[in-house]
């Protein structure tokens, strides 16, 4: 597993002139803090005290939280690029997969809103920004001669990966870390034996689970199907 230091705490300000805001510096100080407390502790209030504003002040660049919230995910998400104009689509989508990864490494607290906040929202409503790897992927794949729906559905398959691959990668393996033995410190002794032989025999391979060559086995086997899969 593979954890990222600690963040430390937002400093706050109290003081009635925090400087000049925009929707870039408010959206930085909000991505600031959920990166080192969490997406519940991210309030208007606690946004204002660490600009030093009133929060009322923020409304102009964020209606409620829901905003705010899309905003920190476009924001993260910007990070990620698509070159639509690769011939390699292949190779593109393996780039685009590594930053993905990176991205959900450096800001853990945000991958809900990456994976499962845009669950709950239409397509269509989601924030433009949220949309535009998407877009930018359907054009790779198209170029490279797939079928705007085959191109769909790559997408669909990529994502559906790098999701379950994050959110896999970044939950807590270790039961015990003080324990030597792998059974032990994963806490699979307490699996009966007789219903759960071949998941207790895994507890060395999942002791050592490595992240980056986890998700490049999981693409070798996708871009294979991709490759060999009639059209």
């Amino acid at each position: 597993m593979t954890t990222s230091p600690a963040a430390p705490a937002v400093e706050e300000r109290d003081s009635p002139a925090g400087g000049k805001l925009s929707r870039e510096r408010v959206l930085a100080c909000a991505l600031e803090i959920i990166d080192s407390e969490g997406v519940e502790r991210m309030s208007m209030r606690r946004l204002a005290r660490a600009l030093g504003h009133d929060p009322m002040s923020l409304y102009r660049y964020a209606p409620n939280k829901a905003a705010l919230l899309d905003g920190v995910a476009e924001t993260v998400l910007s990070e990620l690029t698509v070159d639509p104009s690769d011939p390699d689509w292949k190779a593109q989508l393996r780039s685009v997969a590594r930053q993905f990864r990176r991205i959900a490494l450096a800001h853990p607290h945000v991958v809900p809103l990456l994976v499962t906040r845009p669950l709950a929202t239409p397509l269509a409503l989601r924030p433009l920004g949220t949309l535009r790897p998407l877009e930018a992927t359907l054009a790779l794949l198209t170029r490279a001669g797939f079928s705007t729906a085959d191109a769909l559905h790559v997408y669909r398959a990529l994502f559906g990966l790098l999701h379950g691959h994050v959110l896999n990668e970044l939950q807590e393996l270790v039961d015990n870390p003080d324990e030597t033995d792998d059974l032990l410190r994963l806490g699979l002794h307490r699996l009966p034996i007789g219903e759960f032989p071949l998941l207790r025999g895994l507890a060395t391979t999942l002791a050592t689970y490595d992240g980056a060559a986890e998700l490049e086995r999981g693409l070798d086997i996708l871009l294979t199907g991709l490759t060999t899969a009639p059209p």
